[in-house]
């Protein structure tokens, strides 16, 4: 395989190793090597040990949060065309083609890396980053915004429980202190998890974890959003974000069962959405740990940090929203919980309408996966099939 690509206004091309000469290993003997300390990757077929890549990765622990499986969707998305130079040196063989144990495979896209319309819009943002010497992973206003929310945040989480004892009132600050919490998800979180906050990896992972802050697992949303949801967008049964029960209170795909209550749910769901992160915090980060699952996706393995930040973060979430207002706070338990409540139901209202009109409407494209194949395959390339 081969790759043309601009990088600085220079022509390059990509050359692979012949195939052939490559050792040959199963899925499962690739899914062996699911840490750090021994994280292999398959990307575009072919089986890499980045190990030594690992604490030198300039996007921090993303290099490892698939180890072990299919990164190759992954890889492409987060890295420069220039990056495809430097996995040759870690190639220790390829997927053997006779493998079909299907329970690992990945869906399958028109166009796995040289898709024409990815390479030219990677080029051309890439030629934009450089032309107009701006850093694509830092800006300015990013920092200033997160300092004036997370310190909003602690503002108004003071307000609602401990300075003014009038319900009305703390209702008042309840609210803006789900919204904030809504916005540590939009703004700081989010960007953090996807590598894109900093240069420093580890400043990254810190604003990743800003949403252990708010209750909601940072480990584990990066198992279903990055891992999952961007990789297979809209794809009924592959994106955890649509996955959906035989018998389930919302239908968002053809594909998924229909039952007679689904007329309404354009009527109850808007309440309903409000109890999504409520759901996250309490329910939903502790069902994934238990299972090893989200929806049909297997999650990674834990690192001992991951399992400190997640077991140490719930802990101080209880202790700053259960125990310190039981404490100090001059309202009654049924009070605090109320407020608590409004609050989260705010934070799920502000998060589920942004996810809401971001992909499930009706412009938008459900894709069905074919089997015919073999493996489950979508008729667009990866790039495309995002912009449908």
């Amino acid at each position: 395989m081969t790759i043309d690509y601009t990088h600085d206004g220079v022509a390059s091309t990509i050359k692979a190793s012949p195939r052939e000469a490559l050792k040959k290993y199963s899925r499962k003997e690739v899914a062996l090597h699911e840490t750090p300390k021994d994280c292999w990757l398959v990307i575009d077929g072919k089986v890499y040990d980045v190990t030594k890549w690992v604490p030198k990765h300039p996007g921090g622990s993303l290099i490892h949060v698939r180890a072990g499986q299919d990164s190759t969707y992954l890889f492409n998305s987060y890295h420069p065309l220039y990056v495809w130079k430097l996995l040759d040196q870690y190639c220790v063989g390829e997927i053997d083609a006779s493998d079909e144990d299907l329970s690992m495979t990945n869906v399958e896209y028109l166009d796995t890396v040289k898709e024409p319309f990815y390479l030219a819009l990677k080029e051309r943002v890439e030629a934009y980053f450089h032309r107009n010497k701006v850093n694509p992973r830092v800006h300015s206003h990013l920092f200033i915004k997160s300092a004036v929310i997370l310190a909003l945040y602690l503002f108004f989480y003071y307000l609602m429980f401990f300075q003014v004892q009038n319900p009305i009132i703390s209702s008042i600050y309840a609210i803006a202190f789900g919204y904030i919490s809504a916005h540590i998800a939009m703004n700081i979180m989010h960007d953090g998890n996807h590598g894109a906050y900093s240069t420093w990896p580890w400043f990254s992972y810190l604003m990743g974890i800003s949403s252990d802050l708010i209750g909601a697992s940072s480990y584990i949303w990066r198992q279903q959003h990055i891992i999952a949801h961007h990789a297979y967008t809209n794809v009924n049964k592959f994106d955890p974000d649509i996955r959906a029960n035989d018998v389930d209170i919302r239908r968002v795909h053809l594909e998924q069962p229909r039952h007679s209550f689904h007329a309404y749910q354009h009527i109850y769901l808007w309440p309903l959405y409000g109890l999504m992160t409520l759901k996250a915090i309490w329910f939903d980060d502790f069902q994934a740990l238990i299972t090893g699952k989200i929806g049909q996706g297997i999650i990674a393995k834990m690192t001992p940090l991951e399992i400190l930040v997640f077991w140490g973060s719930k802990l101080s979430y209880v202790v700053y929203i259960v125990i310190l207002p039981f404490l100090y706070s001059n309202y009654e338990i049924s009070t605090m919980v109320k407020l608590y409540i409004l609050s989260q139901l705010v934070c799920g209202w502000t998060l589920a309408i942004l996810f809401e009109i971001s992909h499930v409407v009706e412009s938008a494209t459900f894709l069905t996966v074919d089997l015919n194949k073999g493996v489950p395959t979508v008729p667009y390339g990866w790039a495309a099939m995002q912009v449908v």
